[in-house]
């Protein structure tokens, strides 16, 4: 894949505003026209031109050609946020009495969106290990239309055989959803796998600068024109014309983002999986992860984000170790340049909330831009007293 030709020039033309090397921000609610005739044109073909900024907007529909390249998809919509976009692609597939299958552990919006909020609308889900193709595949019923995965997940990193998933779908009919922000397009492009849908959270690796919410939806021409028509305008969770651009310049550095993250991810990685301290590393090229061999098959890279489990149950020892850290912030998201923690004893105790099906001692991670040997230093030193 040209990444230098999509990242830097796919969908630029640069004489339509005076040779700007960046694309100007079309901050414009609205779009005027010069006839009747055009004026109506438009009305016929919002996805394709430009009548009002709800729909289709320059600066918005220089990104969309962009994620949709990276994608290997036909087409792109750009949203407000990542939960946006997979609540737009869910419901756009699914009618009352409809049935969703769908991995266990998904992201926590999704799972709410799935659990509370389509019951209301008589839309059920059952949940499988993505794991187990067989239970996924016996978890079909009669009204099933959705498949969806998330790949890896983005807690103990499961994976589900991509390939596979399709094939199932496309045997029973289903149109197959994945969440593909672990991977973002640069390592994981699940279209070229067979799968129809692919979303991500786009807060996470294509800005990647922690400065802006967004989510992304890609697929085929047809999928993206009755998603645009329908749930899109109408629900109206879009993303300003300010926002694209930001997103523009982030996604610029997408490949040296993702390369500096992943490599010194396997460096930190490759260091606790030694260390006495420590019983798992839940990182998909990491040797010890048990499904090493199908992350080398479907993923060309893992990026940043792995999770460990510690030898403790003590909640104070925890407690110790994450207040001597310096150099990791205490954080829910990840993808930017700032390296992160995730502890498990932070979602404990949490007031109208159960506390998580995750041990004392486990412990998500995010290596961001800093220098490995700094970041590893920083964990050393907070457990010298293991």
């Amino acid at each position: 894949m040209d990444y230098a030709h999509i990242l830097n020039h796919l969908g630029e033309n640069r004489d339509q505003y005076f040779g700007a090397v960046s694309p100007p921000i079309v901050q414009t609610s609205n779009f005027a026209f010069n006839s009747l005739d055009s004026f109506r044109a438009s009305m016929g073909n919002e996805l394709g031109t430009h009548m009002y900024t709800r729909g289709n907007n320059p600066t918005v529909q220089i990104l969309r050609k962009k994620l949709a390249a990276l994608e290997s998809a036909e087409d792109c919509l750009v949203f407000a946020s990542g939960s946006g976009a997979i609540a737009n692609a869910v419901i756009s597939q699914v009618n009352q009495g409809d049935h969703i299958v769908c991995v266990q552990s998904a992201y926590s919006w999704t799972n709410k969106l799935l659990k509370e909020f389509l019951p209301r609308f008589g839309v059920s889900t059952t949940f499988v290990d993505g794991k187990d193709l067989v239970a996924m595949e016996n978890a079909i019923q009669e009204h099933t239309k959705v498949l969806f995965l998330e790949s890896p997940t983005s807690m103990h990193m499961e994976l589900q055989d991509l390939p596979a998933c399709a094939e199932i779908a496309k045997r029973h009919g289903l149109v197959s959803i994945i969440d593909n922000s672990y991977a973002s397009p640069y390592y994981q492009r699940p279209i070229e796998m067979g799968i129809d849908i692919v979303t991500h959270s786009g807060t996470k690796y294509i800005n990647g600068h922690s400065d802006i919410v967004c989510g992304v939806v890609c697929a085929s021409h047809e999928i993206i024109s009755r998603m645009f028509s329908k749930e899109y305008m109408t629900l109206g969770g879009i993303i300003s014309p300010h926002d694209a651009s930001q997103i523009l310049r982030g996604l610029r550095t997408l490949p040296l983002r993702m390369k500096q993250s992943n490599a010194s991810a396997g460096i930190i990685c490759d260091f606790l999986g030694t260390h006495q301290a420590v019983e798992a590393v839940y990182y998909p090229h990491h040797p010890s992860f048990v499904q090493y061999e199908l992350a080398h098959k479907q993923m060309s890279g893992c990026g940043g984000l792995f999770a460990v489990q510690f030898k403790t149950d003590s909640r104070d020892k925890m407690e110790t170790f994450f207040n001597s850290l310096t150099r990791f912030l205490l954080a829910v998201s990840w993808g930017g340049h700032e390296s992160l923690v995730l502890p498990a004893v932070a979602l404990y105790d949490i007031p109208g909330k159960e506390n998580p099906d995750m041990p004392v001692g486990f412990v998500r991670f995010y290596i961001g831009l800093e220098d490995a040997e700094i970041l590893m230093e920083d964990i050393k030193n907070a457990l010298a007293d293991w």
